[in-house]
C-alpha cells in the first residue's frame, strides 16, 4: 500500500468516525464525568492513577468513548450506568 493511499484511508476513516460523534452527547458525559469527579474531591491524576483512563480527553469531550469506559469510570465513582446516564440527561 503506497504512502498516499494509507493517507487517504486515514482521511475516510476520520470522516467516518467524525460523523458518529455526537458532539452534544460528548459535551453532556464530559460534563458528567466533570461533575462527579469534583463531587469526589480528586483530581484527574488520582482518577488515572486508580483506572488508567485519562479523564481529560473526556472532560474535554474530544474523544468518543468505549462503553467500557463508561462502565470502568461509573465503577470508580461508585454509580450505575442507569444513573450515570440520567446524570448525563441527554435528550
Amino acid at each position: 500500500m503506497s504512502f498516499l493511499q494509507i493517507n487517504f484511508s486515514r482521511y475516510l476513516h476520520s470522516i467516518f468516525m467524525d460523523h458518529l460523534r455526537n458532539k452534544i452527547l460528548l459535551k453532556k458525559i464530559a460534563i458528567t464525568v466533570k461533575s462527579l469527579r469534583e463531587q469526589l474531591g480528586v483530581t484527574q491524576d488520582d482518577v488515572y492513577i486508580a483506572t488508567n483512563i485519562h479523564v481529560g480527553r473526556i472532560e474535554t469531550a474530544k474523544i468518543n468513548l468505549k462503553i467500557s469506559t463508561i462502565a470502568a469510570l461509573c465503577t470508580y465513582f461508585k454509580i450505575s450506568l442507569v444513573d450515570f446516564f440520567k446524570e448525563v440527561d441527554y435528550d
